[in-house]
C-alpha cells in the first residue's frame, strides 16, 4: 500500500486528523499489507499507528533534521512475514546525504528505501518510498532521476524492486518517461485494475498522482484505489491509499 496520509493541519476543520485518526489503522488492518509505505507522516501520526499496529515496525526519518522533525516517507513492514535486512534515507537534492532542499523545490524532499526478506521464502526484495515536490517541476523530474540512478546503484544483482509514492504528476506527465522504461506500474499492468483517481482533495478534486511501481516479480494480480470509507469518516485523508498484490 502506498498511502499519503496527509499530515496534522488544523486548517482541515472537519477532516482534520483528530476526527479522521481511526480510520487509518483500520484500513490497514483490514487490507493487512505485508508493507506499506507512507507520505507527509509527522511523528505523532507514526507514534499513533505504531501503538494501533503493533504487528509492525516502522523506519524512516524527519525530512527536516534526518531525525524526527518534518515529514517521513517511512515504511512499515509486518514484524512475521518481514525481515528488515538494511534501509536508510536520502534527500531529493543535489546534496542527497544531507538534509537539503533540491533544485526549485518548494520542500525538502526524501526517498526511504529498504532491503528486506521474505521470511517464509527467504526471497530479497528492495522497496523505496518516497514524496515528490508538488510545485518545482525541475525538482519533480531531478528527483524521480535521482531515485532511478540510486535503484540502480544499490541493486547491482537486479532483485525484485517497488517504488510507491505520491509524485505529484499525472501519468501522461514526461516525467515518468524515463521510469516507465525501467518499471512497470502496477495501475496500469495488474490484471484487475481501476481507473480511479487517488487524489480527492477532501471531494474537491480527482487527479491521479500516486503510484506503486515494480520490476522483477512474476505478476501483479490486482491493484486497487482503496475508496472504502473507515470508522464513519468520509476520507481516510484528502488521497486515497493504493494497494496492490504482487508476486515473486
Amino acid at each position: 500500500i502506498s498511502y499519503n496520509i496527509r499530515l496534522i493541519n488544523p486548517k482541515d476543520g472537519p477532516n482534520e486528523w483528530k476526527y479522521r485518526a481511526e480510520a487509518s489503522p483500520a484500513m490497514i488492518k483490514d487490507y493487512a499489507p505485508d508493507i506499506f509505505g507512507v507520505q507527509e507522516a509527522v511523528k505523532e501520526q507514526l507514534d499513533y499507528l505504531q501503538k494501533a499496529l503493533p504487528k509492525y515496525e516502522c523506519i524512516g526519518v524527519g525530512r527536516e533534521d534526518g531525525v524526527s522533525k518534518g515529514e517521513h516517507m517511512s515504511i512499515f513492514f509486518n514484524k512475521k512475514a518481514i525481515e528488515l535486512l538494511d534501509w536508510g534515507t536520502y534527500w531529493l537534492s543535489e546534496t542527497p546525504d544531507v538534509p537539503s532542499k533540491g533544485w526549485d523545490a518548494r520542500c525538502k524532499r526524501t526517498a526511504t528505501w529498504a532491503r528486506m526478506k521474505v521470511k517464509g521464502s527467504g526471497k530479497e526484495f528492495f522497496y523505496v518510498n518516497t514524496h515528490l515536490d508538488h510545485r518545482g517541476k525541475v525538482a519533480q523530474q531531478k528527483g524521480l532521476e535521482l531515485i532511478v540512478k540510486r535503484i540502480a546503484e544499490m541493486n547491482p544483482d537486479g532483485l525484485p524492486m517497488i517504488l510507491t509514492g505520491d509524485f505529484n504528476v499525472k501519468p501522461d506527465s514526461p516525467v515518468l518517461v524515463d521510469l516507465d522504461t525501467k518499471m512497470l506500474s502496477a495501475r496500469n499492468t495488474a490484471e484487475k485494475t481501476d481507473a480511479r483517481a487517488t487524489f480527492n482533495g477532501w471531494g474537491q478534486s480527482a487527479w491521479v498522482i500516486d503510484y506503486i511501481y515494480y520490476s522483477g516479480f512474476s505478476a501483479c494480480p490486482e491493484y486497487e484505489t482503496i475508496v472504502r470509507q473507515y470508522k464513519g469518516v468520509p476520507y481516510i485523508s484528502d488521497h486515497y491509499p493504493v494497494c496492490s498484490f504482487i508476486e515473486f
